[in-house]
């Protein structure tokens, strides 16, 4: 049985589509209540406070639980789970309209920004149609006041993007009509006055658009004493000077006539029913409509499929014309061998067909002027080769598949709808497998059709070819073929069966790159691409492998996204289909061996390089790098940006590190292992570094190198003792002060002395812990190292406020400020230290000032388990001072970073937010 509940309007309750009755204003007020937060627990003190408001008594926990009960008789025993302090509304977010409304306007914005306007268009219209009035009218309650116009905002948002992605499609004139009555209820909004008047603009109307400015400025000056914004006056200007970028591309007419040249559908398609309705209604509206991807995605099979069902509707038949763009061995179609099979389709043949092209394409215009046809344009090669094969009419309509994007088609055509196809899910992928080899065999061994989905990367060819292999022997078990399939090396053999090969299909796309002018730096670096294990690929990462600037790289990136041999993985990054990065693999091993090592060896220095930079701003402690570059990296500025960028390249540093420490380049393996160090470390990124780590203590002691040995130890010691396994990291911790004598640099042993301090602090250790901090303070004196100085003296503070010594605890965390002076890292934490000693001591409003000092200084820094530990204690003492609120407030600080270092997942955030006063979690309790 299906629950939903309307919010978006007149209060609305269904049980499957029927009305079901609920009365009394506080039930419905709770009702309302929850399923703002449906999903997430609701406290009874924020229900009381909400719903019950100034009149709430000592009974009103009593009334919620009647008021709870009754909501469960009406809507079921489990709708409403009870929770630590609260309550939960356990529906699905979709059977909620406020909610629906969101992920839809997400789905939407997600779409257009993809370049797919016409799925935008449909989720915008969804979104929009979901609202019946004004929301949550039945209460007048503040806190529904804040959230019906939380809700109100975010329809205005929607529709106006709505109305931006339909003006940019033409849709003008009827825009026109839908913005009149709003921006007349909505006088003082620029962005909806700025649509109408562009919209009467294009409408030929460019008085009336001005008219609309005047009114608005009108209502600015008078309402706010404000002149309009930039955006308007702007646009005036543009309207007055008639300026051409205003305009939009007069569309482009189209048309065909009687054949039916389809091939068989498919009997095996799989899924796909959000693309099949796309090109559906593509084909109700647009003239054309442009499928692109990588090869062996299902392009073809999706048009030819969909043909079939709408082929009915087109009086004078359907056209299918396969254009050999990516076929293998066989030449793309000539232009004029295409305009003959189209001709020779509406029944022209001999002599009646022109011999020149332009003929051929003027005898072929004014033959589908008037007609109804359906053209499908499979396997293309580019634009210049469907373009002329476009139909006049306004009833055509043409479906085009290609690799590449064809870009070019919108500025002439104007109206073309485009989809981006992708591979299919698992279990899609696992279904077609079903239906090409048998059910009853994939049945037998789930586990083994799994496999075999999954190494097909979801591929539909891929998968056609398994399941080919698998019919043609049915002595073989489905786990025969995933063991093939596992082996990376052979993989691309296996895929492959009569005539249907995944290779194949991938050199059709590389080959043409090397045939085209502008295609041959794109060719080439796709091989060195292969080189690198990297997730993804940024254009500095191969500008390095090529030794090339990075505009050229980037260039080169772009043009192999045009040919769907990588595709978008985020803002400046690509990413391998993993069957095409299997195929540069193999284009890379048969590179000339010393092209091959000094690429890779400028990748490897590219990533140190940056690294070593990140090390020193986020932390600019007086150290050399481990292993210095030999090139430059990405040019960092400040420690924000080496934050962002260590963000970003998280899964390739991790990836470049484990290939270099597997690769016969220990020195820069060693280097990236210790460079990741500082900046995983400042984004709470710990248990990535253990197994980095201890594989570099490893290598380093067959190198023989102690001094690395010595550091990779002190590095894992540091981890361990934050992931709280204290006496694995005492013996890391020992062996990296042994090596450093060993290396002859005994001084080096202050940093394992120290966090050996560290650990036994946290073990109450307190006698230890002082003579470690106490022998690192004498060798950081000795040296003048003032950096190590401060770090040790704001460890013994801890050691000093645990012994009760509160007065010197405080003076030592203060001399370690100013040890520290002009560190953001360092300053945050002795000053978080600081605090602590005052909380220690009873100085509470003294400590509650300065963590909050601390917060904003870690904060800045970066070093996001500092900021987690830092606004936990800040929390502690807060709540014990009765500022419940801002407790509050810093435990959700603290538990948003530990979720953002994926150190709790979201479900442990909710259950201790859930908790009056939540329990420490784990990662904080490892910490000093």
């Amino acid at each position: 049985m299906r629950l939903e509940i309307g919010l978006l309007g007149p209060w609305q309750i269904t049980m499957d589509g029927r009305p079901l009755p609920l009365s009394g204003h506080r039930r419905v007020a709770v009702l309302t209540r929850l399923a703002l937060d449906a999903g997430r627990p609701v406290t009874t003190r924020q229900l009381v406070a909400d719903v019950w408001g100034r009149s709430s008594t000592t009974t009103a926990a009593k009334q919620i639980n009647i008021v709870v009960s009754k909501l469960r008789d009406t809507l079921g025993a489990g709708a409403i789970a009870t929770v630590p302090g609260g309550y939960l509304l356990d529906l699905p977010r979709d059977q909620i309209d406020a909610h629906h409304f969101t992920l839809l306007a997400g789905q939407a914005r997600a779409a257009r920004d993809r370049g797919e306007p016409s799925t935008a268009d449909r989720w915008f219209r969804q979104a929009l149609d979901l609202w019946r009035g004004r929301a949550l009218a039945w209460l007048d309650e503040p806190w529904a006041q804040v959230e019906a116009k939380r809700l109100e905002a975010e329809r205005l948002a929607v529709y106006e993007d709505h109305t931006e992605l339909r003006l940019a499609a033409g849709d003008h004139v009827a825009v026109m009509a839908d913005l009149v009555p709003h921006v007349q209820a909505h006088p003082l909004r620029e962005g909806p006055r700025a649509q109408l008047m562009l919209a009467l603009y294009r409408a030929e109307r460019p008085a009336e658009a001005l008219a609309v400015y005047q009114e608005g400025h009108a209502a600015m000056v008078g309402e706010l004493g404000l002149e309009p914004g930039a955006r308007l006056r702007r646009l005036r200007d543009a309207i007055l000077a008639r300026d051409p970028a205003l305009d939009l591309p007069a569309p482009t007419r189209q048309g065909t006539i009687v054949p039916a040249e389809l091939p068989a559908d498919t009997r095996s398609f799989t899924a796909r029913q959000e693309e099949v309705t796309w090109l559906s209604e593509a084909l109700l509206h647009a003239n054309v409509a442009v499928i692109d991807g990588p090869g062996g995605v299902g392009k073809s099979a999706l048009a030819v499929h969909v043909a079939h069902t709408v082929a009915g509707r087109f009086r004078d038949g359907v056209i299918y014309l396969n254009m050999n763009g990516s076929t293998p061995g066989l030449p793309p179609l000539p232009v004029p061998d295409g305009l003959g099979h189209v001709l020779r389709s509406l029944g022209l043949d001999g002599s009646a067909v022109p011999s020149d092209v332009e003929g051929a394409v003027a005898r072929y215009r004014a033959l589908t002027e008037g007609s109804e046809v359906l053209l499908i344009l499979d396997n293309a090669l580019d634009a210049r080769q469907v373009r002329p094969l476009i139909p006049a009419g306004p009833r055509c309509r043409t479906v085009i598949t290609s690799r590449t994007a064809l870009g070019r088609l919108d500025a002439e055509l104007g109206d073309v709808r485009r989809l981006h196809l992708a591979g299919l899910g698992h279990r899609d992928a696992v279904t077609l497998l079903s239906r090409i080899a048998g059910p009853d065999r994939v049945e037998r061994e789930p586990e083994a059709a799994a496999a075999v989905a999954r190494l097909c990367g979801g591929l539909p060819l891929a998968v056609r070819i398994a399941g080919a292999r698998l019919v043609a022997r049915p002595d073989r078990r489905v786990a025969d073929l995933a063991d093939r399939l596992a082996d990376a090396t052979r993989r691309l053999d296996t895929l492959q069966y009569d005539d249907l090969a995944v290779r194949a299909g991938i050199a059709v796309s590389h080959r043409q790159l090397h045939e085209e002018q502008d295609g041959h730096d794109a060719a080439h670096v796709l091989p060195l691409l292969g080189l690198l294990d990297t997730p993804t690929h940024t254009p500095a990462a191969t500008a390095a492998l090529a030794g090339w600037p990075e505009p050229r790289a980037e260039a080169a990136l772009d043009h192999l996204r045009g040919a769907r041999l990588v595709e978008p993985a985020g803002r400046d990054r690509y990413r391998f289909h993993d069957l095409i990065r299997l195929y540069a693999r193999e284009q890379a091993a048969e590179l000339p061996e010393n092209e091959r090592a000094a690429a890779l060896d400028r990748g490897y220095h590219h990533y140190l390089a940056t690294l070593n930079t990140a090390t020193l701003l986020v932390h600019p402690q007086p150290m050399e790098p481990y292993y210095e570059a030999e090139q430059p990296g990405v040019p960092l500025a400040d420690a924000q940006e080496a934050g962002r960028w260590t963000e970003a390249e998280r899964d390739n540093l991790l990836a470049v590190t484990h290939q270099a420490m597997e690769s016969a380049v220990p020195h820069v393996a060693l280097g990236m292992a210790l460079g990741l160090h500082m900046p995983f470390n400042y984004r709470g990124w710990v248990t990535h570094l253990a197994d980095i780590h201890a594989g570099a203590v490893e290598l380093a002691a067959r190198c023989g190198d102690r001094a690395g040995e010595a550091q990779a130890a002190a590095y894992l010691g540091w981890v361990h003792r934050d992931q709280g396994r204290d006496e694995q990291a005492i013996a890391d911790l020992e062996r990296a002060a042994k090596c450093w004598d060993e290396a002859g640099l005994p001084h080096r042993r202050t940093g394992p002395i120290n966090n050996l301090g560290i650990i036994h602090t946290k073990l109450d250790r307190l006698d230890r812990a002082h003579a470690y901090l106490s022998e690192a303070l004498s060798i950081a004196l000795a040296r003048g190292e003032e950096y190590q100085r401060g770090a040790i003296l704001n460890n013994r503070a801890h050691v000093l406020y645990r012994q009760g010594r509160y007065d010197e605890a405080v003076a030592e965390a203060k001399e370690a400020t100013a040890a520290w002076a002009g560190s953001l890292y360092g300053e945050g934490l002795s000053r978080e230290t600081l605090a602590r000693a005052y909380m220690h001591a009873g100085r509470l409003e003294e400590a509650a000032e300065t963590f909050q000092v601390a917060l904003t200084l870690l904060h800045e820094g970066g070093y996001r388990i500092g900021y987690a530990v830092a606004a936990w204690w800040s929390a502690q003492t807060l709540h014990a001072l009765g500022r419940t609120d801002l407790a509050r407030r810093d435990w959700r600080r603290c538990f948003t970073a530990l979720l953002e270092a994926r150190l709790l997942t979201r479900s442990e955030v909710d259950e201790l937010l859930a908790q009056p006063v939540p329990a420490m979690p784990q990662p904080v309790r490892h910490m000093l």
